[in-house]
């Protein structure tokens, strides 16, 4: 059986003084994954806050438990903080885990949670590799990343107010391809191909490109996929 890691990012210095000290962690409530109180460890990215140790996965611990508090109660010097009163999870945790090998993210890019395995951890090499999405996405990564593309995974586009999650973001010299995975489920019928449209109009207007494959196509034809997302990387003067 998989044994489930939640990679979350510790963005400052005093809560990782926190982890290494208290061995707890916070996750607000309303914005937890929903496999939160399934993980079995904790894995954290280190931002640019973190000297030598930037931009990477480098520790992980085991999960002990958890239980929920107001914000309030964890910080009570935060007596002005505007989610003083909201719910969070108190996370405890074992003494931190060093990986043998970082995970580095090679592209600046907003991480927030990765839900992935401790296989997938142990194993990656670079962040991209810790996503445990859908399963046609994942057939796709891997063909890429055979060819030599490097692209992000699950990566945020925050626009005028709205954000957008892609399947892919690949970064070439003139423009940048949003490649996206169309499963049956969530892209079937009238409702759902109203919405990619709009949706790929509006990343267009941002200065996106977009490739839509649907489930058969990545199944059956993953080369065929990946010959027309470098013909349009051509196009557009290559990788950056």
């Amino acid at each position: 059986m998989e044994e489930i890691v939640l990679v979350c990012i510790v963005p400052r210095l005093g809560d990782w003084d926190i982890l290494v000290k208290e061995h707890w962690y916070h996750i607000p409530l309303m914005s937890a994954p929903e496999i939160t109180t399934l993980a079995k460890y904790l894995a954290f990215y280190q931002p640019g806050v973190f000297g030598d140790e930037k931009w990477a996965v480098n520790y992980y611990a085991r999960v002990l438990g958890y239980t929920i508090k107001k914000r309030i109660e964890l910080y009570p010097d935060q007596i002005a903080h505007k989610n003083r009163d909201k719910d969070y999870y108190q996370i405890f945790v074992d003494d931190l885990i060093k990986l043998k090998n970082p995970v580095p993210s090679l592209r600046w890019r907003r991480i927030v949670f990765i839900p992935t395995t401790l296989e997938r951890l142990c194993n990656a090499k670079e962040i991209n590799d810790l996503y445990k999405s859908s399963p046609i996405e994942d057939v796709l990564y891997g063909e890429m990343k055979r060819k030599g593309i490097l692209p992000e995974r699950q990566f945020y586009v925050k626009e005028v107010g709205n954000t957008y999650c892609l399947d892919f973001g690949v970064f070439c010299k003139r423009r940048k391809i949003d490649v996206e995975c169309d499963g049956k489920e969530f892209h079937s019928g009238e409702d759902a191909h109203e919405k990619d449209r709009k949706r790929n109009n509006e990343l267009t207007s941002y200065g996106w490109s977009i490739l839509r494959f649907s489930g058969r196509e990545i199944n059956e034809t993953p080369k065929g996929c990946v010959e027309k997302i470098k013909k349009t990387m051509r196009k557009l003067g290559g990788e950056k």
